[in-house]
């Protein structure tokens, strides 16, 4: 039985349905004017899609309040379409398409953790943490440090493929702290 909630309910971090698209939603405003009745405007992620968008409600309308189901996992391999995970509960396997994890695998290393959300047993997407530690696999370590007064910064390539900027001072093999929002360096580990 699905629960059926008021619009006007819907604040940050509620997940709902309108009919076929799954949304979790960021923000909620409503508007009540004495000539017309409640409009309300949420800004929301599609979580089979990704896309952000704002959407407009009536004050009164329906929608139907999904509960998403969150696991960590653990990523155990790549058979070049697919990534797949391994449930830290259960063992069980799940793979997931690479084109679905363009921006999420360029922070997936073996052996990585991450958290999947599942809507009933239809995979919706993989969240990272908010930092990785990832190795840098090549950069050039007889880069010379010209101007130091504007943070000088090289080219570096990790495990993963990624290409970020690093300090000068960053070698091979070095550990480095990259953010999954921004994809940018933020310190040695």
């Amino acid at each position: 039985m699905a629960d059926i909630i008021n619009v006007s309910d819907c604040g940050p971090g509620t997940s709902f349905k309108v009919g076929e698209d799954i949304f979790s939603s960021l923000k909620i405003d409503h508007n009540k004017t004495a000539m017309r009745g409640m409009i309300v405007k949420i800004k929301c992620k599609n979580l089979r899609t990704g896309s952000i968008a704002e959407r407009t409600f009536n004050g009164d309308e329906k929608v139907e309040k999904v509960f998403l189901n969150k696991r960590s996992m653990t990523y155990t391999y790549d058979d070049g379409d697919f990534m797949h995970f391994m449930d830290s509960e259960t063992f069980e396997d799940y793979g997931i398409p690479k084109e679905r994890l363009e921006w999420e695998k360029n922070f997936i290393n073996e052996e990585a953790s991450v958290t999947i959300t599942f809507y009933e047993n239809e995979i919706l997407g993989v969240e990272l943490p908010a930092k990785v530690t990832l190795t840098i696999v090549d950069t050039d370590d007889n880069a010379i440090a010209g101007d130091t007064v504007n943070k000088a910064t090289k080219d570096a390539i990790l495990e993963t493929g990624l290409k970020i900027k690093v300090p000068m001072f960053v070698k091979n093999n070095t550990k480095v702290i990259v953010r999954t929002d921004t994809g940018e360096y933020d310190s040695r580990a």
